[in-house]
């Protein structure tokens, strides 16, 4: 069975509902609709955390020759792996740009308590556009793009002694951790590839000098040579089911 179903209300706030909620029939695509531009997030990946306060928007360019009807206009985002399904929908807004154009707008913003989704859900999830036209064309791509929804990925960073003396060790430690929606806490991100990066005092540019691998709770740890002042951050390229993440810079001072 799905476990859990996230519906957009007015004004674009979620509503938890306890079964699926119905979206508008799902009409084969007319030739009359045309799509001039579909946005999500701002062609961002949709990156979620642990809290309510995250929100993205949907946004979408149509035109017809009789122009786009308020009327039927649906927007969403889902996704459904196993048991576990979790959908961002809604009716958008829509304000026309022309005589033939409108722009179709749906702003999300997560409910207290039930606004991210399943772990197991994060990756490419399907993108549902339905309009009609002022003579009554129906459009419905049927979910045919996809979007990626993301865990949010976070990196720290400590180095030290500092300050050092020049030729001696530095160690730089830190952690890789990533949102656990199904606990709603954040949680060590383990056996994952993480970019050890120095920008030298003066200068604005971070180079790689290793790749450090986190251990069995998301933990990273290595130690370098000090040769001059700067900073030294951790970078985290991200996967399929989790945003990248980079460390602020922490100075050591090498005298």
């Amino acid at each position: 069975m799905r476990t859990k179903t996230i519906g957009a209300g007015l004004a674009g706030a979620l509503a938890l509902s306890a079964s699926a909620v119905v979206a508008p029939p799902a009409w084969a695509t007319e030739t009359g609709v045309v799509i001039e531009k579909l946005s999500v997030n701002g062609g961002k990946p949709i990156v979620l955390g642990t809290s309510e306060s995250e929100s993205f928007t949907i946004s979408v360019t149509a035109s017809d020759d009789s122009g786009i009807s308020k009327d039927l206009a649906f927007l969403g985002i889902d996704r459904e792996v196993g048991d576990d399904y979790w959908s961002y929908h809604g009716t958008p807004t829509c304000t026309a740009v022309s005589a033939t154009t409108s722009t179709c707008k749906l702003a999300f913003t997560l409910d207290s308590g039930w606004g991210v989704p399943r772990n197991t859900l994060a990756g490419r999830w399907d993108v549902t556009v339905q309009l009609k036209s002022k003579d009554g064309d129906l459009y419905n791509n049927e979910g045919a793009p996809k979007h990626p929804v993301l865990r949010r990925g976070t990196l720290s960073v400590n180095a030290g002694p500092e300050p050092v003396t020049k030729g001696k060790a530095i160690t730089v430690t830190g952690k890789l951790a990533r949102a656990n929606w199904d606990r709603r806490v954040y949680a060590g991100y383990t056996d994952q590839p993480v970019k050890l990066q120095f920008r030298k005092a003066g200068t604005s540019t971070y180079t790689t000098l290793k790749t450090v691998y986190s251990n069995s709770t998301g933990n990273l740890s290595t130690t370098v040579t000090a040769a001059a002042d700067g900073y030294w951050r951790w970078s985290f390229a991200g996967t399929s089911t989790t945003s990248p993440a980079t460390a602020a810079g922490d100075y050591v001072d090498v005298r």
